[in-house]
């Protein structure tokens, strides 16, 4: 054991010539404890290639020696040498003792190398060997909840957690992550809420929050959010989260404030631009609301949502020229969005436009034929415009996406 800590000693120092002296002395000395004590201490410390040495050399001496075997191969997955690392493990057999914990190394890898199936099939295999063994139980939750299988790998987590910590690991956390993951979101409260009892971490603190915001407990989410930009300013999920939670409060003024405090911070989120903007609007702000949709556009010129949430605005305020300049540009640049169509085709429309904004409907019909009050405008046009035929076929279809509005099927009574 003295060893061991000189060993630790010289690595913490940085006395790297004498650790190594050490370990040549540890690798020809006869004390096969210590030999392996030492090997496990470097691997942990990432001295891999010398955890190896010392495990070759105690497997010269031990060739039947399972938990070398294993030890060695996880080693050598770290090391990138995964041939090797594979043909050990192989060599652990069903009569070994050991042979589960191969199995659970082997998933391990296999998970890593994208092979999801068949890291399953390998925790099968070892939960039919120790079905109530919480490590085995823990490995195979661990790999449903990656595999998107969250209310069984919830399900698994709280069976581990009730026969006993693993090493580590806070299963609170787990059980939460899992929850959330699949939507579960009022069952994931209270087991984030007794990891917050032990650590009130930032990533832990949105994930409550985020948590009691899907559950609609608006104010225990402003409440968490707040305290989580108190410890760190600098985490930007939690400005929108919290301007959500705020609106949702009926807080539009707090929330808007909110985003500009986001956005005092980080610059270059589009995200928080779009929202401060559709909340400028909300609070009756249009000039800045304008200014955030174009802070958001520059960051992103193919932000969809931003341009249709400027464009929305220019038809609001019956900006004509501005709607079809930007129109224009935005064919130009190869960036023609069908959503965009009947803000052109309305703007053409009242410039009397008429063969531009006919032009627009067309283009926009497609994407738009079950909006009714798309077809409701379309059909008005055609009318205006004597192109009675066309609009009689777009008020048949209001008549099936809109029964209970009689002018529709009045009108067509009439014309039929």
């Amino acid at each position: 054991m003295e060893t061991i800590e000189q060993l630790q000693q010289y690595i913490l120092d940085g006395e790297f010539k004498k650790a190594e002296l050490l370990i040549l002395e540890i690798g020809a000395s006869p004390d096969m404890e210590t030999r392996y004590m030492a090997a496990g201490f470097l691997a942990e410390y990432g001295f891999l290639q010398e955890a190896d040495t010392l495990y070759e050399g105690m497997i010269t001496l031990m060739p039947e020696e399972a938990q070398l075997k294993i030890d060695r191969a996880q080693v050598l997955i770290e090391l990138g040498e995964e041939d090797d690392a594979l043909l050990l493990l192989t060599s652990v057999g069903p009569q070994d003792e050991e042979y589960p914990q191969a199995l659970l190394v082997l998933a391990d890898y296999y998970q890593m190398a994208g092979m999801a199936e068949a890291a399953l099939r390998k925790v099968e295999e070892a939960e039919n060997i120790l079905p109530d063994e919480p490590a085995v139980k823990f490995a195979k939750a661990e790999l449903l909840l990656d595999g998107g299988r969250y209310a069984e790998a919830a399900r698994l987590y709280k069976e581990v957690q009730a026969a006993g910590e693993i090493a580590g690991v806070r299963l609170s956390d787990r059980i939460a992550e899992a929850y959330a993951a699949g939507a579960a979101f009022e069952e994931a409260l209270p087991y984030y809420a007794e990891s917050l009892e032990e650590a009130r971490t930032p990533d832990m603190l949105f994930g409550y929050a985020y948590a009691a915001y899907q559950s609609k407990h608006y104010g225990e989410a402003i409440k968490t959010l707040v305290e989580l930009k108190a410890m760190d300013p600098d985490y930007f999920s939690a400005y929108a989260l919290l301007a959500q939670a705020q609106t949702m409060e009926g807080e539009d003024e707090a929330a808007y404030a909110t985003l500009q405090e986001g956005l005092s911070r980080d610059k270059y989120d589009k995200e928080l631009y779009l929202s401060a903007g559709k909340l400028a609007l909300k609070t009756g702000r249009p000039d800045e609301a304008e200014t955030h949709f174009n802070e958001a556009i520059a960051l992103d010129p193919e932000y969809m949502d931003a341009l249709h949430a400027l464009m929305s605005l220019y038809d609001h305020q019956e900006r004509n020229g501005d709607i079809i300049s930007m129109m224009g540009e935005l064919r130009e640049e190869g960036r023609d969005w069908p959503a965009l169509y009947p803000f052109a085709a309305a703007a053409h429309e009242r410039e009397e436009q008429y063969k531009e904004a006919y032009e627009f409907y067309r283009l926009a019909y497609n994407d738009f034929r079950e909006d009714p009050k798309f077809l409701e405008k379309f059909s008005l046009f055609l009318l205006d415009e004597g192109k009675r035929e066309e609009a009689i076929e777009l008020i048949k279809q209001l008549v099936v996406l809109m029964p209970d509005d009689p002018r529709w099927s009045s009108f067509l009574e009439t014309e039929m």
